[in-house]
C-alpha cells in the first residue's frame, strides 16, 4: 500500500458515535443569532425556552410516581437512595442529596450522590471520566449496593457510558435502577448499537445491554437547547425540577413534614433556630421565648417539641410515641393549625 492511500483502520475520530440524533445535541432555530440579539433579546430568549420545561415534567408525574413508590418502599426498609452522573448531570445529583440531611434531618447515607471523578469534579470539570463504563463500579462496591437500594442514573443525552455502566452494575448487584434523561426512548434505542460499536474506552456490547436493565426510564425530551448541546439549560432545569421532587416527595411519605411544614430538621444556625421557633409556638400555642426553650428540651429537633408541646410529656416519651407511629406526626397529634 502507497503512503498516499486511505488506511483501512479508522482513526479514533472516526470511530466516534454520532450522537448528532439527539435532542440534546440539536441546533435551536430560534436562538440562530443569538450572538447578533442585545442583552434583553437573549435573556428574552432564554426565558421564553425555559418556560417549556415545568409542562415536560408535569409528562412523566406517572412514571415518577412509581419510581418513588419504589423508593419509599426501599427506604423504609433500610435502603438507600443513590443518584449516580457526571459533569452538570453529576453535580445536580450530588446537590439534591447533600441538601437532604439539613432540610429533612435524613442521615447521610440515606441519599448518595456520586459523581464521576469524585468530589473534586464537582469544582474542577473532570469530563474525561465519563467515558469509563466501568468507572463506577469501586465506588458501588465500597456503599456495598445491594437489593434494598435505589440507583438513579442522570444523563441529560443518555448515552454517558459512566452512567450507563453504573446502572448496569447495580443492576447486576440487586438493586432497583432508573434513568432521569432528556432524550426519547426511541433515541436512546437508537444510540445502543452507536455506543456498543464505538471504540470509546473499554469498547463494551455491554453498554447497550444497560438500557434493558433500567427499571424506570424518566425521559425529559426538552429540546434543543439556547446554546446547542448545553445541557446545564433547560436539560439542568428539568433535571433539577425532577431531583426535587423525587427528594420532597420520598421525605413527605417518610414523615418529614407536617402539613407543609418542615418539621424533621435539626435546628443547627441561627436561621433555622427561628424557623423552628415560628413553627413551634403557635402550634403549641405558647411565646417564642417559651418554644425556644422546648426547642433546646427537645434538642433541638422540631418534630420532638411539638410532640412534647402538644402531648405535654417529657423528650424520652416524645421519641417513644414517634417510633410507635413510624415517625409520623399526624398520627400523634393532629392537623397543624
Amino acid at each position: 500500500m502507497s503512503s498516499t492511500e486511505p488506511s483501512a483502520t479508522p482513526s479514533p475520530q472516526d470511530a466516534l458515535p454520532d450522537r448528532g440524533h439527539l435532542l440534546t445535541e440539536q441546533r435551536l432555530s430560534h436562538s440562530a443569532s443569538l450572538d447578533s440579539l442585545s442583552v434583553e433579546q437573549v435573556l428574552s430568549v432564554i426565558n421564553e425556552q425555559d418556560a417549556a420545561v415545568p409542562a415536560i415534567v408535569k409528562l412523566v408525574i406517572p412514571r415518577l410516581t412509581k419510581l418513588v413508590e419504589t423508593i419509599v418502599r426501599a427506604m423504609r426498609k433500610g435502603g438507600r437512595l443513590i443518584y449516580i452522573g457526571a459533569g452538570t448531570s453529576g453535580r445536580l445529583g450530588v446537590l439534591d442529596a447533600s441538601e437532604c440531611p439539613p432540610t429533612f434531618h435524613s442521615e447521610p447515607d440515606q441519599v448518595v450522590g456520586i459523581i464521576a471523578g469524585g468530589d473534586g469534579a464537582l469544582r474542577k470539570s473532570s469530563e474525561g471520566k465519563e467515558d469509563d463504563a466501568q468507572g463506577a463500579r469501586e465506588e458501588l462496591e465500597r456503599l456495598n449496593l445491594g437489593g434494598g437500594d435505589v440507583v438513579i442514573g442522570i444523563a441529560a443525552g443518555g448515552t454517558t457510558p459512566y452512567v450507563l455502566g453504573a446502572i448496569r452494575i447495580a443492576k447486576q448487584m440487586g438493586a432497583a435502577t432508573s434513568m432521569i434523561c432528556c432524550v426519547t426512548q426511541d433515541q436512546l434505542s437508537q444510540s445502543g448499537p452507536r455506543l456498543a460499536s464505538a471504540a470509546l474506552p473499554p469498547p463494551s456490547a455491554d453498554l447497550l445491554h444497560s438500557l434493558a436493565a433500567i427499571d424506570h426510564l424518566i425521559s425529559l425530551p426538552v429540546g434543543a437547547e439556547v446554546i446547542t448541546g448545553s445541557t446545564r439549560m433547560k436539560a439542568g432545569t428539568a433535571t433539577k425540577l425532577v431531583l426535587n421532587m423525587i427528594s420532597t416527595t420520598v421525605m413527605v411519605q417518610l414523615g418529614k413534614v407536617w402539613g407543609n411544614l418542615m418539621i424533621d430538621m435539626k435546628a443547627t444556625n441561627a436561621k433555622l433556630r427561628d424557623r423552628a421557633i415560628r413553627i413551634i409556638a403557635p402550634q403549641c400555642e405558647m411565646s417564642r421565648d417559651a418554644a425556644a426553650a422546648l426547642l433546646d428540651r427537645a434538642d433541638r429537633r422540631v418534630k420532638v417539641a411539638l410532640v412534647m408541646g402538644r402531648k405535654h410529656v417529657d423528650r424520652d416519651a416524645a421519641l417513644t410515641l414517634l417510633e410507635q407511629h413510624h415517625q409520623q406526626l399526624r398520627p400523634i397529634i393532629g392537623d397543624p393549625l
